[in-house]
C-alpha cells in the first residue's frame, strides 16, 4: 500500500495536486544557426519562390521586368 500526503489549503480544503513541477533554467543560447531558424528561413523562401511564380503568372512578366515597370 503506498502512503499518498495530502496538503490542506485555507479553509480546510483538501489539495491532491499540491506537488510543485520541477523547474530549469536552459544554459544554451538560441541564436545563430538553430534548427528553428533554419527551418523559417526555408518556409519563408519557399513562400517568396511561390508567390514569385504566381506573380508571373498572373501579369504574364518576369519579376525583373516587373519591378522595372513601377
Amino acid at each position: 500500500m503506498t502512503s499518498r500526503t495530502y496538503i490542506v489549503e485555507e479553509g480546510n480544503r483538501l489539495n491532491n495536486y499540491a506537488i510543485e513541477p520541477k523547474m530549469y533554467v536552459d544554459e544554451a543560447q538560441n541564436f545563430g544557426f538553430t534548427e528553428y531558424a533554419e527551418k523559417l528561413n526555408g518556409r519563408l523562401a519557399m513562400i517568396g519562390f511561390v508567390s514569385l511564380i504566381v506573380i508571373e503568372a498572373v501579369t504574364g512578366h518576369g519579376l525583373i521586368n516587373w519591378l522595372t515597370n513601377l
